[in-house]
């Protein structure tokens, strides 16, 4: 027999759902850059005190996100189908509540500047303010994924800055590539949304990009998977890293052919960006390995 969820349950499971701890898609395109960032700052070998505070820093802050942006987005999300069910949309939380489970996330983030240095803290100002202002810019701009690429960036400098005590151009060329790479997902995860969009008078790169939408996300995975190819090459990384490098340009390729489909399909296209993620991540770990073989037969 089913047990009936308590009004406590729902309550918890509400917070839950606005934290989007049922969707940790979001979480893990966070962590892959800014892994990527700790692993080549650190040329491999990233404390293992700067992956905790790194890794608990963006979970508590993608929540954070999201909190923030479902607050701001209420009356826009009860006019689209896949969001209208939102615990602050459906009436489940107040929007009070919600902006104080907001502080507190952004207090539990806090609480891990102290084990960083200045120049940390000061990006991490940056992220905080980019992550409080996102959701405004989707009401003037059809460019809010522009925004976002920067906003889901900010954990690249912070890692060197973690890391080094300073931020190298290494940073800025990783940081743009996975800017050019949000744009391109958030786009595709924007096309699943785009009729109701239009209706709600939110704005997109979906609807400013129009017809050209999948060259516009090929030309930015294009730009992505270049400076990657860049850094490889800078990087002296060992064959790993470019056997990932082709598999991502693999995957992204047939990121297209689902993007020609129906909605549901360029969602999972969006979905489809968490492996790119992931592969990267394993060619930076393995490539960067003293003999570019350790990693790959320790997986083995």
């Amino acid at each position: 027999m089913q047990a009936i969820p308590t009004p406590r349950h729902q309550r918890i499971r509400a917070y839950a759902t606005l934290m989007r701890m049922d969707r940790p898609i979001g979480t893990l395109l966070l962590l892959w850059p800014t892994y990527w960032g700790l692993w080549l700052a650190a040329r491999g070998t990233p404390s293992l005190g700067l992956f905790l505070i790194f890794t608990a820093g963006t979970w508590l802050m993608r929540s954070a996100g999201c909190v923030i942006n479902d607050y701001f987005d209420r009356d826009f999300d009860r006019q689209v189908a896949r969001t209208c069910r939102r615990p602050l949309a459906a009436g489940l939380i107040t929007p009070q509540a919600a902006l104080h489970l907001f502080v507190i996330l952004c207090l539990l983030a806090a609480a891990l500047l102290p084990f960083l240095n200045w120049l940390t803290i000061w990006l991490a100002g940056g992220a905080v303010l980019t992550t409080i202002t996102y959701p405004l810019f989707k009401r003037f701009t059809h460019l809010p994924q522009a925004y976002l690429g920067i906003a889901f960036s900010f954990g690249i400098p912070m890692a060197f800055a973690a890391t080094l005590g300073r931020v190298p151009v290494l940073a800025w060329w990783l940081m743009l590539a996975n800017a050019c790479w949000v744009v391109a997902y958030d786009t595709a995860y924007a096309m699943a949304d785009r009729p109701d969009d239009i209706k709600a008078g939110i704005k997109s790169t979906a609807i400013l990009f129009g017809r050209f939408d999948r060259h516009a996300i090929a030309g930015l995975q294009a730009v992505m998977l270049i400076i990657f190819f860049g850094i490889g090459v800078e990087q002296g990384t060992h064959w790993p890293y470019w056997i990932a490098l082709a598999g991502a340009t693999i995957l992204a390729a047939y990121e297209q052919s689902l993007l020609g489909g129906d909605r549901d399909q360029a969602f999972h296209a969006f979905l489809h960006n968490n492996w790119i993620g992931l592969l990267l991540f394993w060619g930076i770990v393995a490539g960067l390995a003293p003999s570019g073989t350790s990693i790959v037969l320790g997986a083995l």
